[in-house]
């Protein structure tokens, strides 16, 4: 089982970020609430969609690009009925043929929500474009807030373990045990 902090997930070396390799879009916007807020790492800023429902996050990748799991940040506590309650995800390679791969449901979250996201083998999928599509929020709500979004790619395993590097013997090789 993934963590559901991303950081943590970062961090192991098993997974890597992938969101920005991709060109990212949304289907509205208020002024000074769009993908940078999304983007920025920070918890306190987030995407204010503007309009009718759904509101879409679209992620567009120059290569196919394999993705095990999206991180959504929302907090209920302090958006109450702008909290997405329902989310759609969709993949495929543009528009006009995007697959459903998940929808899930949000209770009043506040914080990290992992998605895995697995082909029909139970393996992260291979992707040009991915949909995050806001079906309903709470409370009926029209606009959506969401305050962070990650995309994880698995990276692929290394030949040697890094772990046996720790160990120098000699002075000689002592030297080298950290880089600058």
């Amino acid at each position: 089982m993934a963590e559901k902090d991303p950081l943590i997930s970062e961090r192991s070396g098993t997974v890597r970020e992938v969101g920005n390799h991709a060109i990212w879009s949304l289907s509205s916007c208020k002024p000074g609430f769009g993908i940078d807020q999304l983007r920025d790492d920070c918890m306190d800023t987030y995407w204010q969609s503007d309009g009718q429902l759904p509101h879409l996050v679209n992620i567009q990748f120059q290569r196919k690009t394999m993705v095990s799991h999206i991180y959504i940040y929302t907090d209920y506590k302090l958006d109450e009925s702008y909290t997405p309650s329902r989310i759609s995800i969709r993949a495929g390679t543009h528009f006009n043929d995007l697959q459903e791969i998940e929808v899930i449901e949000l209770i009043e979250p506040s914080g990290w929500e992992m998605i895995p996201i697995k082909d029909i083998h139970d393996r992260p999928i291979r992707t040009y474009m991915i949909q995050i599509a806001v079906l309903s929020n709470h409370q009926n709500g029209r606009d959506t807030h969401m305050r962070q979004i990650k995309i994880h790619s698995p990276c692929e395993p290394t030949s040697f373990d890094l772990n046996k590097l720790q160990n120098f013997s000699t002075v000689k090789f002592q030297q080298y045990a950290t880089i600058r």
